[in-house]
């Protein structure tokens, strides 16, 4: 397994076995512990009922790989980008918040397409 699949990119949340997801049902990805938790403040849920973790590379392309999307905010999206790129998937750089509407502070990805390179693990 490659360096790459160790590198924390951010936190995600949960409430049991259910992730906490974008409406349009991607997994959201904080850069930070504080920022999930203004989130979760934000969707009106009890943080302490949540359970937030770290996420790392390799976590959120397997996840891809079943079809899963994320929706980054702005800090993990920058920690995850230069790993996608040396991952060959073809990625919008992060300059692509600069454009979006107000009050918009997630970027999904999702892999579309099977194209990108499977990697075994032993």
């Amino acid at each position: 397994m490659s360096d790459l699949y160790t590198k924390v990119i951010g936190c995600f949340a949960s409430m049991g076995t259910e992730v906490i997801c974008t409406e349009g049902l991607a997994c959201i990805v904080s850069g930070s512990q504080d920022a999930m938790e203004r989130y979760l403040v934000e969707m009106g849920q009890d943080v302490s009922r949540h359970t937030i973790k770290k996420t790392r590379f390799g976590e959120i392309m397997h996840g891809m790989r079943l079809g899963a999307a994320y929706a980054f905010d702005k800090e993990s999206y920058e920690r995850f980008y230069p790993l996608a790129l040396a991952e060959g998937l073809k990625v919008s750089d992060p300059t692509a918040f600069q454009n979006m509407p107000p009050g918009f502070r997630f970027f999904t990805v999702q892999v579309l397409e099977r194209t990108f390179p499977i990697h075994q693990q032993h």
